[in-house]
């Protein structure tokens, strides 16, 4: 049997123009808003060692990663599924600030399967990520350079859904639930598989039982810190997470919504976590929260929040970065022509020669407007093709 040569595997796909030049434009808005906010780029490598890409077996970061043999050292090495653990591992093990760091990043990530039945499996992951700071301000601020992100790229959130991780954690611990059962019920949380949460939650004693088995109703409003606060049981780790989602709710201008059983995607997460949610966008357009203990698998524990969005999926839904046509510029180029394109380009305009023999063709090549002389004097018109 013949294979088409041309052919890409399955929720893998080209950026062809315009929307590649699309994609580059919305990154480098995103990019200079995270730097004008103080945050460092850093370019983390495709591949790396699988024990360093993940942060726990047996999770769904695990199941998304690509596996291969290193021909060199005979080591089992993955193609990353997420770049936060990158970052992390570069905070802890090779920059070592003992202040704040902030870092940003921007790059492919490959998954071995589509996160839904239109997703692609390379998505262009872009995100920032604060060390060094505990408290609540470095969320607030992660927020709300989330929320500047959203907007310059014209994409503002219907809502931000948060939660914390540190609820079920205090639940689970209270339950006396192994290591390996909490891993177990937070990927049932996770997929919000109620009848296995049912089975899973069998002999469990009170209040526990009944707490986990009320964290799926746990979401809407604001009404819903208030009775979260009533339905489980006063743990000094819930109560301080109930003051923290209630502090932050009370920050910024997103629309503010509350999940306490929406865990998707954050496996390595340990305290406050977001999900923003956009129009025209079936899941979550960017996921975000708290992880402080994910630098420990690299030699140092550190306090660290951040988010990460789809950059290809923002600029599906954004109406903001449609790219200008080009002008197209006569043959032959003497150097008065010459000297216009020039000037033209350094403006920030497309300029193409039209080189011989093409005529009829440039429209379609993205030219829009041509240049023509008149009196001495080139102007740029419209451009007109049969």
């Amino acid at each position: 049997m013949t294979h088409r040569r041309w052919l890409l595997p399955e929720s893998i796909e080209d950026a062809l123009p315009p929307d590649a030049v699309r994609l580059e434009v919305l990154r480098r808005r995103v990019l200079d808003a995270f730097s004008a906010y103080g945050y460092d780029l850093i370019v983390p490598p495709l591949l790396e060692f699988v024990e360093s890409l993940l942060p726990a077996s047996r999770s769904e970061l695990d199941l998304r990663t690509f596996k291969l043999v290193d021909q060199v050292s005979g080591r089992s090495m993955g193609i990353r599924a997420d770049i936060t653990p990158q970052v992390a591992r570069i905070d802890a093990h090779i920059l070592n600030h003992t202040g704040v760091t902030r870092l940003c990043y921007c790059g492919s990530v490959v998954h071995t399967l589509p996160a839904c039945f239109n997703s692609t499996r390379e998505p262009l992951q872009i995100g920032a990520e604060i060390y060094g700071h505990a408290g609540l301000e470095a969320d607030i601020e992660i927020i709300g350079l989330l929320a500047d992100a959203l907007r310059l790229c014209d994409v503002p959130a219907l809502r931000l859904d948060l939660g914390h991780v540190a609820i079920f954690r205090a639940l689970a611990d209270g339950a006396g639930l192994a290591a390996e059962a909490q891993q177990d019920m937070f990927l049932i949380l996770q997929r919000k598989d109620v009848p296995a949460l049912l089975e899973m939650v069998t002999g469990l004693a009170e209040p526990f039982r009944s707490a986990l088995l009320s964290l799926p109703d746990l979401h809407g409003g604001r009404r819903v810190l208030a009775e979260a606060a009533l339905r489980l049981p006063p743990l000094p780790q819930i109560r301080a997470a109930l003051a923290d989602l209630e502090r932050l709710s009370l920050t910024g201008d997103l629309p503010i919504g509350f999940d306490l059983a929406d865990l998707r995607g954050y496996e390595y997460h340990s305290g406050v976590v977001f999900a923003a949610y956009c129009a025209g966008s079936a899941s979550a357009l960017a996921l975000g929260g708290r992880y402080d203990g994910l630098g420990c698998m690299y030699g140092r524990s550190r306090p660290a929040t951040g988010f990460s969005m789809d950059l290809r999926e923002v600029a599906r839904l954004s109406p903001n970065g449609a790219v200008r046509g080009a002008v197209l510029a006569p043959w032959p180029v003497d150097a008065l022509l010459q000297a216009e394109i020039a000037r033209l380009r350094a403006m920030g305009e497309r300029v193409m020669v039209a080189l011989p023999g093409h005529e009829g063709q440039w429209r379609e090549a993205g030219c829009d407007r041509v240049l023509v002389c008149s009196a001495g004097q080139w102007n740029i018109g419209s451009l007109k093709e049969d």
